[in-house]
């Protein structure tokens, strides 16, 4: 047999869904596991969507790059947070959700060897497709200050070197919960400027922010029109998961690039979901806000019952982690022994370097409040069972 194609060498299989395998559907143990949220998707989208099935015109392949409402629904949506506007006929693409719309932008922004900044730790998914695309990652730590994860700006622009393409960041992040602050927004627009090189940026959570933060957008900076790439999905604001539907928004003079790409790898999105964003991004959704709340709600209860432990509260998201290390725990150890506790929860390993190894991940979205207020024994018991510091 040939060998493993090289491509593949540093990319690590998930082990969320083999965390959930062994869950099962026990209704007792706490699922803490997936980015999955009990929050119901705007009731809109769920009438446009059933109107839309068996329609001839949501059962197509056409047009490849999305139907033209949907992408002036897209349009609209990110000029009305940002202020920045987009040609839906030129500059805006759909695609099937979060996964196809990242490989989209790194293979049409970036040849094999090119260095792509990320921060550590980042999402998996990020990652690993960086890794598909052929590209180098550089990894920025993460650090803590004033109880708050900090993006090391000295760090940063250390990793920017001549084979750097691009820098890829998400905010709010999954897992971490970081939120990206003016001052740090301003140097990686200061230093995409200064050097040339491109940001892809995925909203997927830009909305969910906590603590009455504002919610910032890179492309408003001077000069980040032009040279960001904004990725993003109707999965977490919306909670419209199930409908794998998202979006590419680019300057005109790569989209050409960035739309033959996607046509290959994704071909084109489901009209039946479509028919679905349309109604979630132009009917606008009354619940969005009511929906951030609750999720605040979910991240004070899981810092509060999980008090004592090195854990950095999210600042947005859907999931914040624990510094398992710290407690003399290996994370990966820790999530075998919590299924025993009734706790569905997944290690960090292989979600960017040394800090994301350190950690086990938490996502609060899923969980009422009074059965997150259920995480505090079971954690300690399992921490002290895995011969670690509860």
């Amino acid at each position: 047999m040939r060998p493993r194609p090289t491509r593949l060498n540093h990319v690590a299989g998930f082990n969320i869904d083999a965390v959930a395998a062994s869950a099962g559907d026990d209704p007792e143990i706490l699922r803490l596991e997936n980015l999955d949220t009990d929050l119901l998707p705007p009731p809109s989208a769920v009438e446009a969507t059933r109107a839309a099935v068996g329609l001839d015109s949501a059962n197509s392949y056409l047009p490849f790059t999305g139907q033209q409402a949907a992408k002036e629904a897209v349009a609209g949506y990110v000029a009305g947070r940002t202020g920045v506007s987009y040609d839906p006929a030129t500059e805006v693409i759909l695609t099937s959700s979060d996964g196809d719309c990242l490989l989209d932008a790194l293979l049409a922004l970036t040849d094999p060897g090119d260095e792509i900044v990320l921060t550590d730790p980042t999402y998996a998914g990020m990652l690993n497709r960086v890794y598909l695309a052929g590209g180098v990652p550089r990894l920025v730590p993460m650090t803590v200050s004033a109880g708050a994860w900090r993006l090391d700006l000295g760090e940063l622009e250390a990793a920017v070197t001549p084979k750097t393409r691009a820098i890829f960041l998400q905010n709010p992040s999954f897992p971490s919960g970081y939120c990206l602050t003016e001052d740090e927004w301003s140097a990686i627009a200061g230093l995409c400027v200064a050097r040339d090189i491109w940001l892809i940026y995925w909203s997927l959570m830009e909305g969910i922010v906590f603590d009455a933060q504002p919610i910032l957008s890179p492309v408003a900076y001077p000069g980040m029109r032009e040279r960001t790439i904004i990725v993003g999905s109707a999965s977490i604001e919306q909670r419209m998961i199930g409908w794998r539907i998202g979006w590419i928004l680019a300057p005109r003079a790569v989209m050409s690039d960035v739309a033959v790409v996607h046509m290959y790898n994704g071909i084109t999105p489901g009209g039946i979901a479509q028919a679905g964003l349309i109604a979630a991004l132009s009917d606008g959704d009354e619940s969005f806000a009511q929906c951030v709340t609750e999720w605040e709600r979910r991240r004070n209860a899981l810092t509060t019952t999980l008090q004592g432990f090195a854990m950095i509260p999210a600042a947005g998201g859907w999931s914040q982690i624990v510094d398992t290390v710290h407690h003399g725990v290996d994370p990966g150890d820790l999530s075998r022994v919590l299924l025993r506790h009734g706790v569905a929860a997944t290690a960090m390993t292989g979600w960017g370097g040394p800090v994301a190894d350190r950690h086990l991940r938490l996502v609060f979205s899923n969980e009422p409040v009074e059965r997150i207020q259920l995480l505090g024994d079971r954690f300690r018991a399992a921490v002290r069972e895995a011969g670690g510091r509860a």
